[in-house]
């Protein structure tokens, strides 16, 4: 029972920053429907899947608005691209992209006598995935939009791009911006 799709095994995930090993979930499950009972609690959204997790921040799109089904199938099928592409686990593939989208830096306003400043603070490990899986599935649906491209395909493009860290990337680009924001703002 530690596969996902019926195909891909999730004991052979390893999870090469410590920092946020503790947020990427990859205990087995069954997807695609935790039933919410994750959201009860502030933090406890950490014990979802990784890969329900990406499904979720897919359905926040204008097209895919509470479609948990379409977008389970977008996902399956990109996970078949990508292991097509990279004759590699997926699920290595987008625990990669996840350590490499998320940004370690980010800014604050602070307010000192009416005009605010912007300082330089280290990203919590959550908000690096949950930022992370964002730009990821920001990434996807906009080089999707009004394109010939499928959605399936540029997301498989978009997690493979992360895990390579290539700045082409739109999730990489992201974060590299915010970086270098934050490295203005110290």
């Amino acid at each position: 029972m530690n596969t996902i799709f019926d195909k891909w095994d999730t004991t052979e995930v390893q999870v090469d920053d410590i920092s946020v090993e503790r947020y990427i979930n990859l205990k087995p499950v069954m997807l695609p429907y935790s039933g919410g009972k994750h959201a009860r609690q502030q933090f406890n959204k950490s014990n979802q899947h990784i890969v329900e997790r990406l499904i979720n921040k897919m359905m926040q799109s204008e097209q895919n608005t509470g479609k948990k089904m379409t977008t389970y199938k977008i996902v399956k099928e990109s996970f078949e691209i990508i292991n097509k592409k990279t004759k590699e686990n997926p699920i290595q593939i987008l625990v990669n992209a996840i350590i490499n989208a998320g940004p370690r830096e980010e800014t604050v306003r602070l307010k000192y006598g009416g005009i605010a400043v912007p300082k330089a603070v280290d990203s919590a490990p959550q908000r690096r995935v949950d930022t992370a899986l964002k730009l990821v599935a920001e990434g996807a649906y906009k080089s999707s939009f009004k394109k010939r491209r499928p959605i399936e395909e540029a997301l498989a493009n978009e997690i493979i791009a992360a895990a390579n860290y290539d700045v082409k990337s739109y999730s990489i680009n992201k974060k590299e911006g915010k970086e270098r924001v934050a490295k203005a703002a110290r």
